[in-house]
């Protein structure tokens, strides 16, 4: 069994697919309304397939990571994991990734449209004395998102026991229908639920384990719908040379005490001397606007509307606002549309020890 057989399942449970990022995706089962009803009250079931998987083995893997991006993986160990930001020598944003610490390798789920980029950036600070082996593991793996209140309760029906660890990215190496799963805590959106990953040939069959066990099949556009209302940032939208981690609202993914690491000077010295001059938040709208709008207040530029969704609450998106101009209730216009700035679950803008 492939994807393409896991593809087959998925359309008899009624996806569409839409070709992203020259893969093929599952866009939508023509569901949307019952699967983000699923997430808040329930349990969705989302494809990150498409998202690369690397694995990182060898007897370096920790201090390479742990050099090469923001979060610190010297104090991981086997069963932890975390968030991490990849950046640039001057702090700039690559991808935000989540990161689960293996026996004998590191496992980083990457942003779909960061996959290659990623993997030939890595490389390239790869030494020959460095030990660290670089795999991709892209369509050799299936990644899947549980979210929702009830996502326990699916995994106990079929027989996993809990707690799976002791917090966000704990992870175990378990059988689920007589199927070897990394089932770990979290699903990289801020609600309840985990993130499964598993052999590519038994994505099928666990993808229809995990739906006759009650869990609502959720296509990538519902997911975007949950990003976007949730707060976190996304390569191309929010995450971008244009901005850095910090006011990105990636604060949780980065250690102030684990020394040298690439863009460590620039960060420091931001956090230092207070020099975060824009902020990430979430943006109420009157009516849809397009990622990319100025933002305005009293016709003076503030900020940048970064990305929008249509919700059943009305219009939501994600935007920069200049951290002089203010922040939660601050009242904006998008162009001509009016909008009032809110706070977003995922994202933190101020460092806690």
């Amino acid at each position: 069994m492939t994807i393409a057989n896991l593809q087959d399942i998925q359309r008899r449970n009624g996806a569409t697919f839409e070709v992203i990022n020259e893969v093929m995706v599952p866009v939508s089962f023509g569901n949307d309304a019952l699967a983000i009803d699923a997430a808040r009250q329930g349990v969705a079931l989302a494809d990150l397939s498409h998202w690369g998987l690397l694995k990182i083995s060898d007897s370096d893997r920790l201090r390479f990571l742990h050099n090469q991006s923001t979060n610190n993986f010297q104090i991981l160990k086997p069963g932890e994991g975390c968030d991490t930001v990849f950046v640039t020598s001057t702090a700039r944003t690559i991808d935000l990734v989540t990161a689960y610490v293996t026996e004998d390798a590191v496992l980083v789920i990457i942003s779909p449209q960061r996959r290659e980029e990623i993997i030939k950036w890595l490389d390239r600070y790869l030494f020959p004395m460095d030990r660290v082996i670089l795999t991709d593991l892209y369509q050799k793996n299936i990644t899947f998102n549980l979210i929702g209140s009830e996502s326990d309760s699916i995994l106990t029906k079929l027989g996993v026991p809990l707690p799976i660890g002791d917090g966000y990215a704990s992870h175990q190496l378990l059988t689920v229908n007589d199927l070897e799963v990394r089932v770990a805590i979290g699903n990289g959106l801020g609600l309840p639920g985990y993130t499964l990953i598993a052999a590519a040939p038994d994505g099928a069959k666990l993808w229809e384990t995990l739906t006759e066990a009650g869990a609502t099949p959720m296509g990538d556009r519902v997911w975007q719908e949950l990003r976007i209302a949730q707060g976190r940032p996304f390569p191309d939208c929010e995450l971008t040379e244009d901005y850095n981690p910090l006011e990105a609202g990636l604060w949780k993914t980065i250690s102030f005490n684990k020394g040298c690491y690439i863009g460590q000077e620039t960060i420091a010295r931001l956090n230092t001397y207070k020099g975060v001059k824009q902020r990430l938040w979430g943006i109420r709208l009157q009516a849809p606007a397009q990622p990319g709008t100025i933002i305005t207040v009293d016709d003076d530029k503030v900020g940048k509307l970064t990305s929008v969704t249509e919700t059943d609450s009305g219009i939501f998106g994600l935007a920069y606002i200049r951290t002089k101009a203010g922040g939660i209730g601050l009242k904006v216009k998008v162009g001509d549309i009016e909008g009032e700035i809110v706070d977003v679950p995922f994202l933190t803008h101020e460092y806690f020890s």
